[in-house]
């Protein structure tokens, strides 16, 4: 049996954030955790897989099965807003998530209509980094 965490990566669109959270998750810990890509779409799905993902897969159903046998759950803040992502992110897949029992991690980037007060605007590898470091030190 694997006893690795299970962390599911979501993400939408050209999948490029699910990437560079792939990349450095992969470069971290190895093999020492399973990476789940799971994409609003199959671009996205397939340019996290080339990011060294696990596993992956695409589309509403599949993030609302996965994401109920996480341990983590990680990506931008539109995962958890339907019709986010230029409408990728469907209400089931927003409800799923944000009902997981898995920890939530979410990266505050920007979003239509949306603004998370006292958020620093930091570069997308700068969040990254600071996810890894105060959010999942306790993987090491």
């Amino acid at each position: 049996m694997d006893n690795r965490k299970k962390i599911c990566v979501i993400d939408g669109q050209g999948g490029g954030i699910g990437s560079t959270i792939i990349k450095k998750l992969k470069a971290r810990f190895e093999e020492s955790v399973e990476v789940l890509a799971l994409g609003t779409n199959a671009i996205a799905t397939a340019q996290m897989l080339k990011a060294r993902a696990n596993r992956g897969a695409s589309g509403p159903n599949a993030v609302v099965q996965t994401v109920k046998k996480a341990d983590i759950i990680i990506g931008p803040v539109g995962i958890i807003m339907p019709q986010a992502m230029m409408g990728e992110v469907t209400p089931a897949m927003a409800e799923a998530v944000c009902t997981a029992d898995a920890k939530k991690i979410l990266l505050p980037l920007s979003q239509e209509n949306l603004e998370i007060v006292g958020v620093s605007g930091l570069p997308l590898p700068q969040l990254v980094d600071e996810l890894l470091d105060r959010h999942l030190c306790f993987l090491s």
